[in-house]
């Protein structure tokens, strides 16, 4: 086997930790292509009636934090959400109020899922990192090993395995986060969609 051609794949996978980090060097744990804007703006997802009366206020109310949870969930289908919004909102005594706490509701939810996305990404760079250099520390160890006289066979053996261990799981990682980098991007969507649908019922 040809350790010498997997040194300098495992060099190559090392270096690419450098590119594509750190587009924003406000934000130099931020793994994505996306730019990362760290909270969302009410005032881009809702055009409805003012919330201020009404923070907090949708946690006391139980039905609403039971559908809150159902529409937040990403694999409640978007059409099947909707549906469930035009529902609840059809049975209610006092329309506005109701949407207004059902907005706040998924507002708070799914910025506060968005966070942790977010958050994990930074988390799983920061591991990418540091996995990076004990890829390059370990390369540079089995070259070392390589160039002994005589070679130690069993010892390049080990450490080969290794690093081949320890590659395939920084770049499983990597496209783990190549997935996860448009979740942000789908709760954005996800709130500014059903905001618009309860927008539309209560008008």
């Amino acid at each position: 086997m040809n350790w010498r051609m997997i040194t300098g794949a495992l060099l190559a996978v090392a270096a690419s930790t450098e590119c594509g980090l750190a587009a924003d060097p406000r934000f130099p744990d931020w793994p994505c292509a996306q730019a990362k804007v760290p909270e969302l703006s009410l005032a881009a997802v809702w055009a409805g009636p003012s919330l201020d009366d009404i923070q907090g206020k949708w946690k006391d109310d139980a039905r609403i934090g039971t559908l809150v949870a159902k529409l937040a969930a990403r694999r409640t289908p978007l059409e099947e959400a909707e549906k469930d919004i035009k529902a609840f909102l059809a049975g209610s005594s006092a329309k506005a109020a109701s949407g207004k706490l059902l907005f706040a509701g998924l507002f708070d939810t799914l910025n506060a899922q968005r966070s942790s996305v977010m958050m994990g990404l930074e988390r799983v760079t920061r591991k990418q990192r540091e996995a990076a250099e004990k890829i390059r520390s370990d390369t540079v160890d089995l070259q070392g090993l390589q160039s002994a006289s005589p070679p130690d066979q069993s010892k390049i053996d080990q450490l080969s395995n290794q690093l081949l261990w320890e590659t395939r799981i920084f770049e499983d990682r990597r496209h783990v986060v190549k997935y996860v980098c448009e979740v942000p991007t789908e709760i954005d969507q996800r709130l500014f969609a059903l905001g618009r649908t309860i927008q539309q019922e209560i008008e």
